[in-house]
Parts: C-alpha cells; structure tokens; sequence
C-alpha cells in the first residue's frame, strides 16, 4: 500500500482539501461556484464530522459539513476512488444519515433540511462527458413531475470533454486537474494549500493519520492471510475426510486422524452425499 508522503499532496487529496474549506470565505465561495447560487452565509456543522445514528451502524466521517443561512445542508468531497457502484450508494447511504441527523423525535418530516450530497472527482463519471451531473427525484413515468423531497445529489469531474459548465466552474475544475490558477478564488485557493503545505502542526497530523491507516492496513492484511491460511487447511482436512469416506473408514478412525470431531465428518460426508 502506497501512502504519499506530505510534500506530494496537492488540493486533490482529502486532507489539504478538506483543511483550505475551513477558510470560510473560500469554502462559501467554492458552494457558490459550484452550484451556482449565492448564499449570504454558512457555518461549519463540525470538520470531519463522525455521524453514528446507532451504535452497531457504519459511520459516517464527512470531510466538508456546513449549513448556509437558510437551512441547507451541504456535504463536500474530493474523490480519486474510481469505484462508481460504491461512490453511488455512498451518496444514497450519506443522504439518510445526513436526514437522521438533523430531524428529532418528534419533528415532522417537513422540518427537514435541504441538503446537498456533493462529490467532485478526478476522473470520468457516468458518460465521461460531461463535467457535471445533478440527481434530483423525479416521476419515471412523468418526467415533469419532481418529487421536491429537497435532496440533491451532484457528480462533478474535472475529465469532462463538454462545454456544459460556466467558465468559473471550468476554470475551477481544471485548477484542480493540475492547470494554474486563473482568478481570484483560485488564487486565494493557492495560497491557503501553500499555508496548509508550510503548517508544522498540520504536516504532524498527516503523520500521524498516515501511522494509523498504515497499521490498519497491516492488521487487516495480517488478519486476511491468517483467515485465508485457517479456511485453507480447513479445506484440507475436508479433502482428507471426503477420500477417507470413499475409503469406507468408519467415522470415529476418521476422527482420530484428522482431529476433528464425529459431528463435523458427519456433515463433510452429508455435504457430499457421502452419509
């Protein structure tokens, strides 16, 4: 597993992203270029927000998480995952714990939040064509009827071929594709990843994030072989079993050879019509 190292990281990568939208002005602009709307304020719900709704529930770590004045959640990421089924049904799974969240016991439905599930990936998506998708729910059958339940879901990649986006927003997505930047967010966007890239303390965080995702991978990875090895002798003895039933061994010489108990080759040897 290749974990870079501080120095490589650029505005793509989740943790210089997510450090340069804790600069509000930058952030407010950023929703704003996107989905172009203007908002006249936004504040941060929490950074890298964990959202458990139940204790045995998957949770929920959201990079960018900020209310505007009226009410509107928004949730932003940067994506370099090119797993579209998973990046879907994340989105899915974001929008249900983003509405747990902010409804109470008690409150009706009509209380909840517009909210915004936002994904802007360094790759193509859907068709490859275009820069942006929306999803909104609409009627299968009749497309001009709109659900209106205030969810929206938005895809944006910086390897779009159309010309289907402002300039703004084009010349946003190609600043995070690697091109320079051209105006004035972007070059305030420039300048805070060059603060985030000269901050010590930041530089140690990273550090200290890359030390325990490593560890997690290594003891997922160790955890893997010795399952792999278990379920491989286990195989084995099952192999061994099925020849000696062949054999016509009674049950309890097959137990005394193999360590297993009378049970267990009675359902090896059912499995494979053998008893």
């Amino acid at each position: 597993m290749y974990i870079k190292s501080f120095d490589e990281l650029t505005f793509q990568d989740n943790f210089i992203f997510q450090k340069v939208m804790l600069k509000k002005h930058i952030c407010k602009a950023v929703l704003e270029r996107l989905l172009d709307i203007s908002i006249e304020d936004i504040v941060y719900i929490h950074e890298e927000k964990n959202l458990d709704v139940r204790w045995d529930t998957k949770s929920v770590r959201l990079d960018v998480f900020v209310n505007d004045d009226k009410g509107t959640v928004f949730n932003i990421e940067m994506q370099t995952s090119k797993d579209m089924e998973e990046l879907v049904k994340r989105t899915r799974f974001y929008q249900s714990i983003l509405d747990m969240y902010h409804i109470q016991k008690g409150q009706k439905y009509t209380t909840l939040n517009d909210s915004y599930v936002i994904f802007i990936c360094t790759f193509p998506v859907f068709t490859d064509n275009c820069h942006k998708y929306t999803f909104k729910n609409i009627c299968v059958e009749d497309h001009d009827i709109a659900l209106n339940d205030g969810a929206t879901k938005l895809f944006l990649s910086t390897k779009g071929t159309q010309d289907d986006v402002s300039k703004s927003l084009q010349a946003f997505l190609n600043y995070i594709d690697g091109q320079e930047a051209t105006d004035e967010l972007l070059r305030d966007i420039d300048d805070a990843v060059y603060e985030v890239k000269h901050c010590e303390a930041w530089k140690e965080e990273y550090s200290m994030l890359s030390m325990d995702h490593y560890k997690y991978w290594k003891e997922g990875m160790a955890e893997g072989i010795a399952e792999g090895l278990a379920q491989g002798e286990a195989k084995g003895k099952a192999e061994v079993v099925i020849q000696m039933l062949q054999e016509k061994l009674s049950l309890e010489m097959i137990a005394r050879l193999t360590k297993l108990t009378v049970e267990q080759i009675k359902e090896i040897g059912q499995a494979n019509a053998l008893l």
